[in-house]
């Protein structure tokens, strides 16, 4: 809708008003199930319409009309237009009508066979509403979430529902409609749809304050991303798009260094502004403001933006590191900012209170938190990798940089992907997620074990599917970032196979976020640690980082420790993430990115001659021989291999292989393979065959 039809609506609803000024305006909430109030106690109380009619209050009087099972297509099973309701409806001739249907078009009985008509009668619904009341503004909905658990939701309704979507939008254009997203209000809260399709009384009112907004207008004021503080660090050298909300029709001013933007905001309350790229500088001041309101953002940074992300390891903080009784003290640098999403509990394996759990229904895991200059006081509890990654940036930039810090102990790789991407690409991982085989022993148990003093089984952890991406990631998502690093993978080591698609998911996920296809992404691949199934893993990871365009992997299997799986030397492991980052960010082409990695191996009789990426200056890291090298015949069988540097190759060879097909570096759970480059960076463990 453009800016002439948005206010030609606000014009007819005032216009209504005044001409009836001694009687409520009328609101005809049109719809199926859902509006009627199905998956509540007391749809007379509960029900949308009628927590909208509490907030809208006596000016309005609304109209529940609402008719269970209904279809919005007219060769649909229960056509809405052929109902009770559809009459009452006309005869009530509301002021604004509210149209939520669609859903029931899902039913393998209607979609696949009148698709074609949906337009021309959700069109023709409208004009009868016009027809009753000529004045009528009408408002058409986008449908609420159908859930994974819903028993056709990948034989066609997951499908069918995203068309419907979309023919809806097309609605809006079309009949010049204003369209109310009841999709985005509700899709991060399935536990709301107990049964996956109908909401229960609290989904109610999120549908029942966003119809409100829609009719009124009232967005609750001027409010921008929670990111926004003084000492906020913003993405120098690129235009940088702001947004927030505002009610309806105010004009939102935008200021900093010497540039002023303006907007509308939509019916939908956005606004947005672009505003011109900004030099690297600490000591900006950023105005947002409308007519009445006004925020003031002081010692604002522009420099380059991090987020840092993943599970414990990540989270591990300075104060633990090995190295935090020499680097904590001279960490006093207000350069770096750090922006710190700490959970509002710990997951570690004990009985959340139930004071606690009253938090996990809703999307509230982190505390409040805002950007702060680094410390001593406040980096000892940030992440240590994060920290030392950010300090290796900011003294080869010398820039402002911003670090963002979203980890959470255990937390396995699907609670960090959108919902819409595991409902298209891996829906089975949804699926009783605590009792499936994807999940990890101990993470089932620790979080069965969080969630034990639970009263209501439909409270959420943080490592269910999706969670953390929803009240964490896709709070950012308005937060322009440089790129990411990320430390996971120990919740999902069981199953490579699995982790090598979600972590794809995952990176993908991500990028549409940010909008930014190409966004870098530079992970930490599992240290040694006498897990069996580690080494598989970590050759996994290696070939995903092949496999997936603009990412970078720190090899840490030489600071492992045989018994912790939070190994105290980060230093080594932030600084190998800085590495990838200024080589291929930055521009440090002299600065090898990696330790070597496994480029080719060739046959030359009895022995394989192994070329590396990032090989120059091969050595052992203990100065003597190397070791960790394993050799193969078709048999599988392996024998260690004698290891000869040869320039910026590995010439091997094993008495007991003949005719050598297999090759193998570092395979086992805690190695000590020791070969590394001129940098001192280790190279990664490896399986491959040779052709």
């Amino acid at each position: 809708m453009n800016r002439k039809s948005f206010f030609i609506l606000f014009f007819l609803l005032l216009t209504a008003s005044l001409s009836h000024a001694d009687s409520p305006t009328k609101v005809a909430c049109i719809g199926n199930s859902i509006t009627y109030g199905i998956g509540t106690e007391n749809p007379q109380v509960e029900s949308y319409p009628a927590q909208l009619q509490q907030l809208l209050g006596c000016d309005y009087l609304v109209g529940n009309f609402g008719k269970p099972g209904a279809t919005l297509l007219n060769h649909g099973h229960r056509p809405y237009m052929k109902q009770p309701e559809f009459q009452k409806a006309m005869e009530f001739a509301g002021d604004i009508a509210v149209i939520h249907l669609g859903i029931n078009d899902t039913d393998p009985r209607n979609w696949p066979n009148y698709r074609d008509e949906f337009v021309r009668d959700y069109l023709a619904l409208i004009d009868s509403c016009r027809k009753a009341n000529p004045h009528c503004r009408i408002l058409i909905c986008r449908l609420t979430p159908i859930s994974h658990r819903h028993p056709r939701f990948e034989s066609g309704t997951r499908d069918w529902h995203r068309d419907i979507q979309q023919a809806i939008e097309t609605i809006s254009r079309v009949a010049n409609v204003q369209l109310i997203d009841l999709h985005q209000a509700l899709y991060a809260y399935p536990l709301f749809f107990p049964d996956g399709l109908h909401p229960n009384p609290e989904g109610a009112g999120i549908l029942a304050h966003t119809v409100y907004s829609a009719i009124t207008g009232d967005f609750g004021g001027l409010h921008l991303p929670q990111t926004f503080t003084d000492y906020m660090v913003l993405q120098r050298n690129r235009p940088l798009t702001i947004e927030g909300t505002a009610n309806a029709g105010e004009k939102v001013t935008v200021c900093i260094d010497g540039q002023q933007h303006t907007a509308t905001t939509g019916y939908n309350g956005k606004w947005s502004v672009t505003l011109h790229p900004i030099k690297a500088g600490n000591n900006y001041e950023l105005t947002v403001s409308t007519h009445k309101q006004k925020q003031t953002f002081h010692h604002v940074a522009a420099g380059e933006v991090w987020l840092c992300s993943g599970q414990s390891n990540m989270e591990f903080q300075l104060s633990q590191a090995i190295t935090a009784d020499k680097d904590i003290p001279k960490a006093d640098n207000t350069d770096i900012r750090l922006y710190h999403l700490k959970g509002k509990w710990a997951t570690d394996n004990r009985a959340w209170e139930v004071s606690a759990l009253d938090s996990v229904n809703h999307l509230l895991y982190y505390q409040p938190t805002q950007w702060k200059p680094c410390t001593p006081q406040q980096v000892a509890g940030f992440s240590a990798v994060a920290y030392y990654f950010g300090k290796m940036i900011q003294d080869s930039l010398n820039v402002p940089v911003g670090l963002i810090c979203n980890a959470v102990g255990g937390s396995p790789t699907e609670a960090w992907i959108d919902r819409s991407t595991l409902e298209f690409q891996f829906p089975a991982i949804l699926r009783d997620w605590t009792q499936n085989d994807f999940i990890q022993d101990w993470v089932r148990e620790r979080a069965l074990t969080n969630l034990q003093k639970k009263t209501d089984k439909l409270q959420r952890h943080p490592y269910e599917p999706c969670y953390l991406y929803e009240t964490g990631i896709q709070t950012l998502e308005q937060y322009p970032i440089k790129g990411v690093i990320w430390y996971q993978g120990e919740s999902n080591a069981h199953n490579m196979e699995a982790h090598e698609k979600l972590f794809s998911l995952l990176v993908q996920s991500w990028r549409r976020n940010w909008q930014s296809p190409e966004l870098p992404f530079y992970f930490v691949q599992l240290s040694s640690l006498n897990r069996p199934s580690w080494p598989w893993f970590r050759d996994s990871q290696r070939q995903l980082m092949q496999q997936i365009p603009h990412t970078g992997m720190a090899v840490s299997s030489d600071k492992g420790d045989s018994l912790d799986v939070h190994p105290r030397d980060k230093r080594p492991i932030g600084e190998r993430l800085a590495h990838w980052a200024l080589h291929k960010e930055y521009g440090f082409s002299n600065l090898l990115p990696s330790g070597p990695l496994f480029k080719s191996a060739q046959v030359e009789g009895k022995q394989v001659v192994v070329d590396f990426l990032y090989g120059k200056g091969l050595q052992p890291s203990n100065g003597k021989e190397i070791i960790g090298f394993d050799i193969a015949e078709t048999d599988g069988l392996y024998y260690p291999a004698k290891a000869t540097i040869q320039g910026e190759r590995i010439i091997l060879h094993s008495p007991q292989v003949k005719t050598p097909h297999f090759i193998r570096y570092g395979w086992q759970p805690f190695t000590r393979a020791n070969l590394m480059n001129a940098e001192g960076l280790p190279a990664s463990t490896f399986r491959e065959e040779i052709f």
